[in-house]
């Protein structure tokens, strides 16, 4: 996947997260004006001055709110600037208290002439203790539920370290099992059938690999070629004679890695799909090179089945496991291309190594 994608989905993610975020802020806001103006409404007032009078207090309240929590408590609470922290939200409540002030007078003098008037030094204390007592509340639920919520991610954080543990054992057991039923199974097999007992200590080696060493993000090339030869020798002893396996491996010395087990992809569908003529050549060729940071996979095999597009015919959810593997580690670093001509399927993968 390309870095614009990327950047697309997340993009896309960032304004989802912003959008529900939006929707769920002006529901609160909505029901906490509704709350006012049901519960704190003046039956002296007409229900249209009640609505303008708690939408004033609504529009200073949450300026400060969200003063406090974005800015205020960021910057100076959380810093343990305590005497910056309470000057400013004194002076936060008191400048939007002084302005509400002002806006309830001048809507009291224009628009609500009928109703009895306020003196200004009472509709001020009356702003201060109102806005300074909502802001605290909503700030203080907001604690609340943000630890709660921490709290609750924590607990699921630490039930899935607890399972990943769990399982990362259980992972280190099985193998162990494994391999002491294989080492019991080479001590029952007969001293003079050592055919048998080379197979199994060679089917060991890979097993170990696989379980042990390849568990990393990137092995030098020299443990994974060596892995592949095994490999190979290990699948030439399942063929009969009448398959001819070359191989030919060129690696400069150099302190390059490589993903383990992409290439044992592509020689296990070799082995697999290549043909079983009895009268004709059964050939399978790897060729693989390392020079510079370029790296180069050839492979070849006969196949029987020329009528069958490559992709239907080899790899599976190997193949598909291989691509994606690729696209992860690899991204704009690598191509592999199949081909199946003249009764040969091809496979040729090339990496640019870091």
């Amino acid at each position: 996947m390309s870095k614009g994608k990327i950047s697309l989905i997340y993009l896309n993610m960032l304004l989802n997260k912003t959008r529900n975020n939006l929707i769920y802020h002006s529901l609160f806001w909505f029901g906490i004006y509704l709350l006012w103006v049901f519960v704190f409404r003046n039956y002296s007032f007409t229900l249209t001055k009640t609505l303008s009078v708690e939408f004033c207090y609504l529009v200073f309240i949450t300026i400060d709110y969200y003063t406090t929590i974005y800015f205020i408590i960021p910057k100076f609470l959380k810093k343990k600037k305590y005497v910056w922290f309470v000057l400013l939200t004194v002076c936060l409540i008191a400048v939007s208290a002084l302005c509400r002030a002002i806006v309830s007078r001048e809507m009291s003098i224009y628009v609500f002439t009928n109703t009895p008037k306020i003196d200004f030094g009472t509709l001020y204390r009356n702003s201060v203790v109102n806005i300074f007592i909502w802001v605290e509340l909503i700030i203080i639920g907001k604690m609340i539920f943000d630890r709660i919520y921490n709290q609750q991610q924590l607990a699921l954080l630490e039930k899935e370290r607890v399972k990943h543990e769990l399982d990362f054992l259980k992972a280190q057991i099985n193998p162990h099992a494994l391999f002491n039923s294989l080492n019991s199974i080479y001590g029952h097999i007969d001293k003079r059938n050592q055919t048998a007992r080379n197979i199994l200590l060679q089917f060991s080696g890979l097993l170990r690999y696989q379980l042990y060493d390849s568990m990393v993000d990137k092995i030098s090339l020299e443990k994974e070629t060596e892995y592949i030869r095994n490999y190979i020798a290990f699948q030439k002893l399942r063929k009969d004679e009448n398959l001819i396996v070359e191989v030919c491996i060129d690696i400069e010395e150099s302190e390059h890695k490589i993903a383990p087990l992409l290439l044992v992809i592509l020689i296990e569908n070799a082995f697999k799909f290549v043909s079983s003529y009895s009268d004709d050549l059964n050939r399978i060729v790897i060729r693989l090179t390392a020079k510079g940071n370029l790296f180069t996979f050839h492979l070849c095999n006969t196949t029987e089945h020329i009528h069958v597009a490559p992709s239907s015919n080899h790899g599976g959810i190997g193949l598909v496991n291989l691509k994606r593997r690729l696209e992860l580690l690899y991204p704009g670093k690598h191509e592999l291309i199949f081909e199946h001509v003249d009764g040969y399927y091809k496979a040729d993968l090339k990496i640019e190594m870091e």
